[in-house]
């Protein structure tokens, strides 16, 4: 059987089936086709066994026992019972399976893996007179079973775990976040090291980690085959494991690193600014047998340059800086990215000419602050993240936008998309005259861009704290399905940068919203927070700009100056508490009374303390529950109120809603006539809403005893002239 082809399948992360097929054609394997997930071929027990040594790439590596079906658990045990495992599996073997997929009678994978195993232990202990012993954790024969439809593919494990774990790790001894050695190897060999390697050139990683990217660099070009250092292998329970095919293999690996001409000199430098990493990545090379080839230290990504001497050949050996920067999800705050990623285009630039960077990011975004759009990409995943390499050449010539700030300097900002030179135009057009309008009415808040240009589809708005320091939000639009991800990811990018430089706003004070579903995005709990303290119409807010919801909508000012106006004399009820910042101008005004109504007690809480920090808490109780519940209960006690306030939200979940889902578009209506019967005869309501295009209106609220009135004209400021329907208001009354 050594000799006979056979079929195998190679598993590698999603988006590496190409990268894969192309390794596998290298070492000799017959037959390669990529499927989703991995790539099929055929060959010897001896390819095999070169395929788990040397696939830099693979995952696991996997032999096609038999197709069996598998429409329901009987089928399924039957076809199993009719392998002949005792040609496989080798007597005194531990066993485990795993399984994957699922059908209309499968529906279980765990009750799927526990079918075949019950199947194989009962054909062994016919055959041998016992049950093989059951190992999950660290098997000698592992079979894996997938399931699609009403078939089952049963495998051999050959490589036994993961081919990641290349065995140069220390275990519990590791860097927050490290990419797999597998995928380190897979950005590698997309960017095109091995060529770069032979050509003498130089591997450069200055975010490394723990070093994956560098050793698996430096492994490559010394030849040193990934599997050498594992002492298991998924194979060694096999019946027919060709031992001396094994050996061969074994020796030939050793004898291509001698082979190698490696002169005596580093051929890769990484750097890392966390010292602790760094010395865990020296530990991880010396493990690997690589000490000697890569040049640590500690530093940040933008001083690289300083480490690369003695490293130059000349201009004939280009360069390959490749690096897995951090996404802002573990490592670093997304508010820190643009610092990072100046750090890491400050690296780039400064390598040689003819010279190649990669990086592996979730971010598109990542091109705006290098300058350059990639020439290859590859779409994959890291881990449970949907990432893609890119892949820059350093000969191109970065896109610049020459910006001069609203206090005179000048900055050379690097963009991605060339037409980003006409929004700095028109941000600075804008944003001189907002700044002198909102001086002159001593206003803190307000909006300097909406959308003026189609392609740039969003708002900035500028935020003044008590300190005196000015903070920026961006805030993205709904994006149609027909503009290019990455062509909206370069635009929001550029024009994070292009507000900062032209605002003076250092890029941490910069909060960015790329767009999200209402309900993907409702109420979740940020994962950044930049908390400032800001004045509006004589009142004080404490607000979190990094939050998800907003506490103080600027688009609504102007409906916070006519409530403050209603309110006097008296009481007053707020229904949601979005509306939390028009309450406090309501007490503010002089109502007798405040009451605030939603589901959340930490929405509840948000308004409590703005009402507090402004002394006006005296006369104020809230409720919380359903603002429909609430305001049955008040009918029922005949309870009135002279102004009532709502803020309404466009979506509630369930949860928050008192087992009822809200919905604004399919429920206003009820919540207007419901709040209309606890409104005094010559009370009003004030009704707002930031998205105007699903606001009711006037028209569909219309009843015999209601009277609807639009005030969005008069309700509107001077930074939202320019998009009146930003926002609308409507005051309605008792005929």
């Amino acid at each position: 059987m050594a000799d006979q082809p056979q079929e195998f399948f190679a598993r590698c992360a999603s988006g590496f089936e190409q990268v894969l097929a192309t390794e596998l054609r290298g070492l000799r394997a017959k037959r390669v086709r990529p499927l989703h997930g991995g790539v099929a071929f055929f060959g010897t027990t001896e390819c095999a066994y070169r395929v788990c040594l040397w696939s830099r790439v693979a995952t696991r590596v996997q032999l096609v026992l038999a197709r069996i079906q598998a429409t329901d658990a009987q089928t399924l045990y039957d076809g199993v019972c009719g392998i002949a495992w005792e040609r496989h599996v080798r007597r005194g073997a531990t066993v485990a399976v795993r399984a994957h997929g699922t059908n209309d009678n499968l529906r279980n994978t765990a009750f799927t893996a526990l079918k075949v195993k019950d199947a194989l232990c009962d054909y062994l202990r016919k055959k041998h007179g016992s049950r093989p012993n059951v190992d999950a954790k660290h098997p000698d024969f592992e079979v894996d079973v997938a399931l699609h439809q009403q078939k089952a593919t049963l495998y051999l494990n050959l490589s036994g775990e993961s081919l990641h774990r290349r065995g140069y790790r220390e275990d519990g001894v590791q860097t927050e976040a490290p990419l797999k050695e597998t995928l380190a190897a897979g950005l590698l060999l997309f960017s095109g090291w091995p060529s770069i390697a032979r050509e003498g050139g130089v591997l450069v990683d200055p975010m490394c980690g723990s070093g994956t990217i560098a050793i698996e660099a430096a492994m490559m070009a010394a030849h040193v085959a990934p599997g050498l250092l594992r002492t298991h292998w998924g194979f060694e329970g096999w019946s027919q494991h060709d031992a001396a095919s094994w050996e061969l293999a074994l020796a030939e690996a050793h004898a291509a690193m001698g082979d190698v001409d490696v002169p005596h000199r580093q051929i890769a430098v990484a750097g890392d600014i966390n010292a602790q990493a760094v010395q865990i990545a020296r530990d991880n090379a010396r493990r690997a047998g690589v000490d000697n080839l890569v040049r640590f230290y500690v530093g940040n990504a933008a001083q690289a340059a300083r480490h690369f001497k003695g490293l130059d050949r000349g201009e004939r050996h280009p360069w390959l800086l490749v690096t897995n920067p951090p996404y802002g999800e573990r490592l670093l705050a997304k508010r820190d990215l643009p610092m990072a990623y100046e750090a890491l285009a400050t690296a780039v630039n400064a390598l040689p000419a003819h010279s190649r960077a990669a990086v592996i990011t979730p971010d598109a975004g990542i091109d705006s602050s290098l300058g350059r759009l990639p020439h290859a990409q590859l779409d994959c995943f890291n881990g449970p993240i949907a990432t893609s390499i890119r892949v820059y050449d350093v000969d191109d010539p970065s896109a610049t936008c020459e910006v001069v700030s609203l206090g005179g300097t000048q900055h050379t900002v690097p963009i991605a998309d060339k037409n980003s030179v006409q929004f700095a135009a028109r941000l600075r057009k804008v944003a001189k005259e907002r700044a002198r309008w909102a001086r002159k009415e001593d206003i803190w808040c307000y909006r300097v861009y909406d959308a003026d240009l189609p392609d740039y589809a969003f708002s900035v708005d500028v935020y003044g704290d008590e300190a005196g320091e000015r903070h920026v939000v961006l805030e993205e639009a709904r994006r149609p399905a027909k503009v290019n991800p990455n062509r909206a990811a370069h635009r929001l990018a550029d024009a994070r940068a292009i507000v900062c430089a032209t605002l003076d706003v250092p890029a941490r004070e910069a909060i960015v919203r790329p767009w999200q579903d209402k309900r993907a995005r409702h109420d979740r709990g940020s994962e950044e927070s930049l908390p400032i303290t800001v004045h509006e119409g004589g009142l004080t807010f404490a607000i979190d700009l990094a939050a998800s919801h907003r506490d103080l909508p600027l688009e609504q000012r102007g409906v916070r100056q006519l409530v403050g106006t209603l309110a006097k004399g008296q009481k007053v009820a707020c229904l949601f508490a979005t509306g939390g910042a028009a309450l406090a101008y309501a007490a503010h005004g002089g109502a007798t009374a405040t009451v605030a109504v939603d589901a959340s007690k930490g929405r509840l809480a948000s308004v409590r303390h703005t009402l507090q920090t402004n002394g006006l808490a005296r006369t104020y109780r809230e409720a919380c529950m359903d603002v429909r519940t609430w305001l049955a209960k008040e009918a029922k006690a005949h309870r009135k109120y002279g102004l009532i306030i709502c803020v309404p939200p466009t979506w509630l979940p369930a949860k928050d809603a008192g087992g009822r889902e809200w919905d604004l578009v399919r429920q206003g209506q009820e919540l207007v006539r419901a709040a209309a019967r606890v409104l005094e005869r010559d009370g009003s309501m004030v009704l707002a809403h930031s998205d105007a295009s699903i606001m009711l209106r006037a028209q569909d609220l219309a009843s015999p005893g209601l009277v609807i009135e639009d005030a969005s004209a008069r309700t509107q400021s001077h930074d939202f002239a320019r998009s009146p329907h930003t926002s609308t208001c409507l005051v309605v009354r008792h005929r």
